[in-house]
């Protein structure tokens, strides 16, 4: 029995992930949930996979809850709950499915107290990649992606050898915005950007995707996931997301993971650690497909994606900066504070501001994110 701790378990994939565990009840036991404030659908949550440690990041939200818990329940509240969930001696692998920076602090902190990690956090790796990769080196840990891209890169690459790999070929649906002109993209709604066209995602991640943002945080998660330069992965719009990445090896070969949009497949993949199990929903049906698309990424229109490519070039804290500044911007954009097209000019601003500075350490890392973030937030106060 594999003893679980999910982090975010009210988010879009906790709840998938719970699915999975329902499948699979005589393999996977849950110990752990946190969510950041939907108190009400962790209670049912709890009533339901019975963990012995729950966490609320709002203490408000923790209150409310604390009288419905039947004693044998540990309740923690505050920003550090997720990193006490993480770190549960009875805990043998963490699924982090929170979203933002507030993953990193729990991520380092179970893979340094020796558990494994399921990783469906982008920002992690684009904030602290090397930190985190350096850690999994030195404790021999186990890292699994669960993101479906880097999952199907994870997949498409079982059996080959060291030096096989030329190039990754990461594929992006493109959004609610592949054939739109700059200019409209830029007038974009919040209603327009969440309306993304194949998969069911929690907002932020749906504004990023139809940004391109998204894209672009995959892109530094996967140099790092996989140890490749940016100039070795090339971003394909697939608008039909069944084919979720490729590989194309050194002698011409490309190998590619295909499914079905369900992300219970790489979540559970990654639980049971590359082992296969039956999985219920429809399965591909090629006949009514009927045709794969694949067209090259507009980094004109979607500038997100070059600024992350140009993040990754640069190294150190740049990356930081394109990830703090561009969670600003979409919880200002979601408000509805700032128009489209001014969340990619606020992450390039915050970017030009940033001095380099090679391998950061932890504290510095945390430090930068939050001067970014009390920058881009005065910048949107004062224009």
């Amino acid at each position: 029995m594999k003893r679980i701790a999910i982090l975010g378990s009210t988010g879009s994939i906790g709840t998938q992930a719970l699915d999975v565990v329902r499948e699979h009840r005589d393999e996977l036991e849950v110990i752990a949930l946190t969510a950041h404030g939907n108190w009400e659908l962790l209670n049912r949550q709890i009533e339901e996979f019975r963990p012995a440690f729950v966490g609320l990041v709002e203490e408000a939200a923790a209150r409310e809850l604390a009288p419905l818990l039947p004693p044998s329940v540990c309740l923690a509240s505050g920003a550090d709950c997720n990193r006490e969930a993480a770190t549960l001696p009875e805990v043998d692998m963490v699924l982090v499915s929170v979203v933002g920076m507030c993953g990193l602090l729990p991520t380092l902190a179970a893979i340094r107290a020796g558990k494994k990690i399921a990783l469906a956090n982008k920002e992690t790796l684009v904030a602290g990649g090397d930190l985190v990769m350096r850690a999994v080196r030195e404790t021999n840990g186990v890292l699994l992606p669960v993101d479906s891209e880097h999952s199907a890169i994870h997949q498409s690459l079982m059996g080959t050898r060291p030096g096989d790999l030329l190039r990754i070929l990461l594929t992006a649906s493109g959004g609610p915005f592949r054939t739109w002109s700059r200019e409209r993209i830029e007038k974009a709604t919040v209603k327009d950007a969440l309306n993304h066209p194949t998969w069911n995602m929690g907002a932020k991640v749906t504004v990023d995707s139809a940004s391109l943002m998204n894209k672009g945080l995959e892109v530094i998660e996967a140099a790092h996931l996989f140890q490749v330069s940016g100039r070795e992965i090339k971003v394909v719009v697939h608008p039909q997301s069944i084919v979720h990445s490729m590989v194309e090896l050194k002698d011409g070969a490309v190998i590619a993971q295909l499914g079905v949009p369900d992300m219970r497949l790489p979540i559970q993949l990654a639980l049971m650690e590359d082992e296969r199990r039956n999985l219920s929903g429809p399965r591909l049906d090629f006949a009514s497909i009927g045709q794969l698309t694949f067209e090259d990424a507009d980094m004109n229109r979607f500038p997100a994606l070059r600024l992350a490519y140009e993040a990754l070039e640069s190294g150190g804290l740049m990356p930081v900066a394109f990830n703090a500044a561009g969670e600003v911007a979409v919880a200002a954009f979601l408000k509805e504070r700032i128009p489209f097209g001014r969340m990619a000019e606020l992450v390039e601003r915050a970017m030009a501001d940033t001095v380099h500075a090679p391998a950061p350490d932890l504290d510095t890392i945390l430090g930068f994110d939050l001067e970014v973030r009390r920058k881009v937030a005065l910048w949107m106060d004062v224009e």
